[in-house]
This record gives structure tokens, C-alpha cells and sequence, in this order.
């Protein structure tokens, strides 16, 4: 279960990440695997790295976008809350 919030977590952690490496494009481990269940899979975030360049098992983050990417079944996509019914 994707939540808004953890979604934010990450994304407030790359940008925070971004500004202190002042890198064009930033690789880090992920330090979210132990804490959010659905990061598990990534072991490295890639901030603002093209996703024709990035590894298709990393998480990567679009700060222009302020978007999370993750690849699945041959594409890119973006990664979003789920959504509760009931």
C-alpha cells in the first residue's frame, strides 16, 4: 500500500539529498528499504538521472516533475497513492 505521505517522505528526502551533493544527478542507497514496505525492492534512488540512462531496479526521482519513476512491465511509470475503496 502506496501512501501520499511516504511518497512525500521520499520525495522531501531527494530533494533534501539533491541540495547537499549540488550534483547534476545524484545515485544514492535507498535508506527507506527497512521502513517502507513497497521500497523494499529499490536498493539505490537515482535523483534527477534520465530514465533512458537510470537502472530499470532503482527508484528513480524527477525533481523538475517532483515525480517518483519505478519500471514496470517495460515502462516507466510514475508512482502514485493507492487509492482505498470502502
Amino acid at each position: 500500500m502506496v501512501t501520499k505521505e511516504e511518497i512525500q517522505k521520499v520525495m522531501d528526502w531527494c530533494e533534501k539529498t539533491k541540495k547537499e551533493r549540488n550534483r547534476l544527478y545524484v545515485i544514492e542507497r535507498n535508506p527507506f528499504r527497512d521502513e517502507i514496505d513497497w521500497m523494499r525492492r529499490f536498493i539505490l534512488i537515482e535523483i534527477d538521472r534520465p530514465k533512458e540512462s537510470a537502472s530499470k531496479n532503482n527508484l528513480v526521482y524527477d525533481s523538475l516533475l517532483k515525480q517518483l519513476w519505478q519500471h514496470m512491465n517495460g515502462d516507466w511509470r510514475k508512482i502514485e497513492p493507492d487509492i482505498r475503496i470502502g
